[in-house]
């Protein structure tokens, strides 16, 4: 990150409540519900006074709707970025996701084991370091400026953990992210601080 005299201001979000197009696991986007839509729509107002110059978000089409529905209520455009994305299900794809196949390795990566990785899919290290890049993108993008950030939850509670100075590595382990969570973070000569989590204001 450059310049940081004049730091963004970022808002990272979850998604609104999504529905999918199987039981079965994937890495397919999904879509929002009608109390998705509606979590969106308050996302707006609830991030309206911060000014926001721009919406970023995954890629998976449950962030995107997401997004689109805040810009259009903000007034401002979307960028996308498959960086921003939930980690992968890896070689779970196509089962019934019980028991809880990514459960051993979350819980490794919650206790400073980034090297873990999700069998057939990403480690912890490679999950911080794809969304460290996006954020700092935002950040350089927009000195100066509020932004909103479209992501997912475990991803959220896992890399923001990691990126942010403040916070430890089980932050979220009893503080789950609810569909339209915040987390305000700003960037500074040292690297993030986590200003709020999910409404709760850190110190």
């Amino acid at each position: 990150m450059t310049d940081l005299q004049c730091a963004a201001r970022v808002f990272v979000a979850r998604h609104g409540e999504a529905a999918y197009e199987s039981e079965l696991l994937s890495d397919a986007g999904g879509w929002l519900t009608p109390l998705g839509r509606e979590q969106a729509r308050r996302l707006a107002a609830d991030v309206g006074p911060e000014r926001i110059s721009r919406v970023w978000t995954s890629d998976m089409a449950r962030a995107v709707q997401t997004g689109e529905i805040v810009a259009a209520q903000l007034g401002v455009d979307v960028v996308v970025r498959t960086g921003l994305r939930e980690f992968g299900v890896g070689d779970a794809a196509g089962t019934t996701g019980d028991p809880d196949p990514f459960a051993a390795t979350f819980a490794a990566w919650l206790d400073g084991e980034l090297d873990a990785r999700i069998p057939g899919g990403e480690s912890g290290h490679e999950v911080v370091d794809r969304y460290r890049a996006v954020l700092e993108e935002v950040a350089d993008t927009h000195r100066g400026e509020g932004v909103l950030v479209v992501s997912h939850g475990g991803v959220m509670c896992m890399a923001l953990s990691a990126l942010s100075r403040n916070l430890t590595m089980a932050h979220s382990r009893d503080l789950p992210m609810p569909n339209g969570g915040v987390v305000a973070l700003e960037a500074d000569a040292d690297g993030w601080v986590a200003r709020s989590w999910a409404g709760t204001p850190l110190a």
